[in-house]
């Protein structure tokens, strides 16, 4: 036990030992059957009487805290001692966080088919092991730079220029803890209370959030068969959201025409376009379009991209490339944010990189979730009540209700709805179907269950342009 005890003046201080080690044990610091130090030990500790300690000791064993053992020594006692909480207080947060709360997960099932979450079972978890403790073994035991570990940004530029045309050198390139906080780094730079964003609608309900959280006002913006519908930005925007190469929910990716379109519109209103580019990593069909950073000549497009689905959620990693104008300001952001991430991961992934495993996990992974991909859409096809939208990538799909149509629930079933990625006007009525989290083997009952679960309902399809988008 190193319990910390800090005696003042020189008055009652058998009284302030008993004090603090009682504070101690009812704050749950001192757990119970732990042993403290002997009398003789802590008296020598405080510099005072062995006496003044045993007095302690002793009151605390006569009111049942403590309990000493013959020749053992001095334990907590054996009794649960509930911890005590956190003084209530009057102290109160602003509206937005008294209104929001924490987002609710879907609640995991035996047939899971929650949206973001890769399968696990896929991740080379061994290898992983092993690149890690290699760097723990080195000793990278200093502060490092807001940016990120150099070697990192260098293979995750040539990565992304070779997977996805980014154009971008290690300079550019700025690590952060998953895609959340590059916005959130983003929006500290840029965002300023009344600034108004316009994101996707439906979208990524957690970027609608973080932006409200700076103080933007945040505008959804329709998306239809061709993306983001650039005419219904609303003027006094300056920062719009996308995620063009696999739009979020929909799966859809945004037209060349609408990419030019929001590109000019961007440089005619200097504006500022973050492009996420949600999940491109698995595609089973053609070469993507190329994404908006490599077609921006503006200097207006900041490129956001994350390995928690390439790899693991718990890993927390995550990118983005800004034009150079930006840099140091991110730079400073990030270091007034959390200074830096945790090096020895970033090395680790440095080295997956580099000796060409990730390449090789994505090949592995994309062939497992463009099997799944083909079995829901097998599945679904003959099924009149759900029109699923056509995707080539990712980790899930969308599917539409038919007029009428709702999902009862089911004890076994986790499912997510469409409206829950609007913020503002109710998409038509829908489904959001993951299928990393969900195993291979349980895929196909599990979208027997589904359908079993569709019921005629009094829902009915609202107003919102996905209804033009075309079903499989």
């Amino acid at each position: 036990m190193d319990v910390h005890i800090s005696l003042e003046g020189r008055g009652d201080l058998a009284a302030q030992v008993y004090r603090q080690l009682l504070d101690a044990i009812l704050d749950g610091r001192l757990r119970s059957g732990e042993r403290l130090p002997p009398t003789r030990e802590l008296a020598r500790r405080l510099e005072i009487s062995r006496n003044t300690v045993a007095v302690a000791y002793d009151r605390l064993v006569a009111d049942g805290f403590l309990i000493g053992r013959a020749g053992a020594g001095t334990f907590v006692s054996a009794e649960p001692v509930r911890g005590r909480a956190a003084p209530k207080g009057v102290v109160r947060p602003r509206a937005f966080w008294r209104e929001l709360g924490t987002a609710a997960n879907v609640a995991p099932a035996r047939y899971d088919f929650r949206v973001g979450v890769p399968d696990a079972r896929l991740f080379p978890m061994e290898t992983w092991r092993r690149l890690v403790a290699r760097e723990l073994r080195v000793g990278l035991a200093t502060y490092d730079d807001p940016s990120g570990y150099e070697p990192l940004r260098d293979a995750i530029s040539r990565h992304i220029g070779i997977s996805r045309s980014v154009h971008a050198g290690p300079d550019d390139v700025l690590i952060t803890n998953g895609a959340q906080q590059a916005l959130d780094l983003v929006g500290r730079v840029l965002i300023e209370p009344g600034t108004t964003v316009a994101v996707e609608e439906p979208g990524y309900p957690p970027a609608r959030r973080l932006f409200r959280s700076l103080g933007a006002r945040v505008v959804g913006v329709p998306v239809d068969a061709e993306g983001l519908d650039v005419s219904a930005i609303p003027r006094a925007a300056s920062l719009v959201y996308v995620t063009p190469s696999h739009q979020f929910p929909l799966g859809t990716p945004m037209s060349l025409a609408r990419r030019a379109a929001l590109l000019a519109w961007a440089e005619r209103r200097a504006a500022v376009v973050i492009e996420d580019d949600y999940d491109s990593e698995f595609r089973f069909g053609e070469r993507p379009l190329e994404p908006l950073q490599s077609l921006d000549r503006a200097g207006r497009v900041i490129y956001v991209g994350s390995f928690s689905k390439t790899l693991l959620p718990m890993l927390r990693l995550g990118f983005l490339v800004a034009p150079a104008s930006l840099g140091p300001a991110l730079r400073a952001a990030r270091q007034l944010s959390d200074w830096h991430g945790d090096v020895p991961t970033q090395a680790a992934l440095a080295r997956f990189i580099d000796e060409g495993l990730l390449a090789r996990h994505i090949r592995k992974a994309t062939r497992e979730y463009a099997a799944r991909h083909a079995l829901i859409a097998e599945t679904l096809a003959g099924e009149d009540r759900l029109r699923l939208i056509p995707s080539a990538a990712g980790l899930h799909v969308c599917a539409l209700f038919a007029p009428g149509v709702s999902v009862r629930p089911a004890p076994d079933l986790a499912v997510e709805q469409l409206d829950a990625y609007c913020g503002e006007t109710p998409a038509q009525p829908g489904l959001v179907l993951g299928y990393g989290a969900i195993g291979p083997h349980d895929l196909r009952p599990g979208l027997r269950l589904l359908t079993d679960s569709l019921k005629p309902g009094s829902l009915k399809p609202a107003s919102l342009e996905t209804a033009s988008l075309k079903p499989a």
